[in-house]
């Protein structure tokens, strides 16, 4: 009997999910457990197993095409099996929409947009990343206007996108002549995002020299509204869209903000390393540290609220925000309260670094009991977080400088930090956030307190 293979959920927030890469091709044979595709979902990308055996008979969701879960992607059964009704029912179903025919460059993007908003299912606005639309102010090319449909992933329309390159100049080499990662690359390291190229995508303006005795040339008047392109969400910002909406309005956000003196941390920290070079901790892996012994000693902040009752956690799970192609991912740091710095520091690099290759699974990024997100390295001093739910609060970490402040009556240089903690007041007051604060800043200013 043939296996029907749906699109499954892969993390505790998936919603739709898209074929990253088949690993298997049509006629190929499986085994119940064998990876047969890769997924992306709104966090990671994942591998899916097949839960059947037999030959992969039918492939119905290409590769870049996302769909809700559920929906059926692929057919498994025998090689000699009729399996015509089940795709039959697929293309008059669920993937009624992959079967109707592109809409035409010729409406640059507007007809797509259309289609979009009639087709009942959510897989259409990212069943194939178009190329970018845009309002008109540039001719399409010949092969355009024949009525060809570019098909770019979301991560190739970015990267041309950043580099200036004309997606029309491109030939695809994924899947039915979609363009790829590879292809940018190539049009990269090639040159053809040349100037040239630039000055072929937008309306020329020239300024004539202006000759001794003769009137100043007028300025051309502006030629409506800017050019501009719509491109793609990709899962993961889309997620990331809902969660925010479900955070800064329905959780009623207050900010403490307070600056901390860091000269003792920076000697420790340079100490420490020195003694080991592979430990190679950071100001961020101290701060986990700290804030997780915070926590512990005020357990009103590691928290949650859950409609009729608030939920105080033993451990403090710290989500550390780490910044990827398509948006923000926090890695969690178990019982961080427990572990020594070396250990904090070994976590968060590979965490960090299996986040940005999107290989994480659904435990490693869920379940934190407080979450800390350090903009310092970029140059920021100082900013406010948005509130990841259900958890109660947020630090928001800034750069540590050099600024002048007064000690004992005199004026000196300390190497300063300010730091603002987003509470959701539902949970925490404003004195417990105070004193939390307060007990965190104690520690980093006298960071032998982590030993006692």
């Amino acid at each position: 009997m043939a296996t029907q293979v749906v699109m499954p959920k892969l993390s505790p927030t998936m919603e739709e999910g898209q074929i990253s890469r088949w690993l298997k091709q049509e006629g190929d044979k499986v085994s119940m457990g064998e990876p047969i595709a890769e997924i992306d979902t709104d966090k990671a990308t994942m591998e899916m197993q097949a839960l059947g055996s037999g030959v992969l008979r039918k492939i119905l969701i290409k590769e870049g095409e996302s769909v809700p879960l559920g929906q059926l992607i692929a057919v498994i059964g025998e090689a000699d099996e009729d399996i015509s009704s089940i795709v039959a029912q697929a293309g008059s179903g669920t993937n009624a929409q992959a079967a109707q025919p592109p809409a035409p460059a010729e409406q640059d993007g507007k007809a797509e947009e259309q289609a979009g908003q009639q087709q009942p299912q959510p897989a259409a606005d990212a069943a194939k990343a178009s190329a970018p639309s845009g309002n008109g102010s540039q001719a399409a090319p010949a092969e355009a206007q024949r009525g060809d449909r570019l098909v770019v992933s979301p991560l190739a329309a970015r990267m041309a996108a950043e580099a200036g390159i004309n997606l029309r100049s491109l030939k695809g080499s994924g899947p039915g002549g979609r363009i790829i990662k590879r292809d940018i690359e190539a049009a990269m390291s090639g040159g053809q995002q040349t100037a040239e190229a630039g000055a072929q995508q937008a309306p020329q303006r020239h300024l004539r020299a202006v000759q001794p005795g003769s009137q100043p040339a007028q300025a051309p008047a502006l030629e409506g509204a800017s050019p501009y392109r719509d491109e793609p969400t990709s899962v993961m910002r889309q997620t990331i869209a809902r969660r925010l909406v479900t955070s800064i309005g329905p959780v009623p956000h207050f900010f403490l903000t307070v600056e901390i003196e860091m000269d003792r941390v920076a000697e420790m920290r340079r100490s420490v390393n020195e003694l080991d070079p592979e430990l190679k901790i950071s100001i961020n892996d101290v701060i986990i540290k700290v804030a997780a012994a915070a926590l512990i000693q005020h357990p009103q902040v590691n928290a949650s609220f859950q409609d009729r009752n608030v939920r105080y956690y033993e451990r403090a799970d710290i989500g550390v925000a780490v910044a990827i192609e398509d948006g923000l991912i926090t890695p969690v740091v178990r019982s961080a309260d427990q572990k020594p710095l070396s250990q904090i520091a070994g976590e968060v690099r590979e965490l960090a670094e299996r986040a940005r290759s999107r290989k994480l699974m659904p435990e490693e990024y869920t379940g934190a009991t407080f979450s800390i997100s350090n903009l310092g390295m970029l140059g920021i001093d100082e900013f406010t977080a948005v509130i990841n739910p259900p958890e109660a609060a947020i630090l928001a970490v800034g750069a540590v400088t050099p600024k002048p402040v007064v000690r004992d009556g005199q004026m000196t240089v300390r190497q300063m930090m300010r730091v603002t903690m987003s509470c959701d007041h539902r949970v925490i007051d404003g004195a417990t956030g105070a004193r939390f604060l307060q007990t965190f800043k104690r520690i980093l200013e006298n960071p032998l307190l982590m030993i006692v």
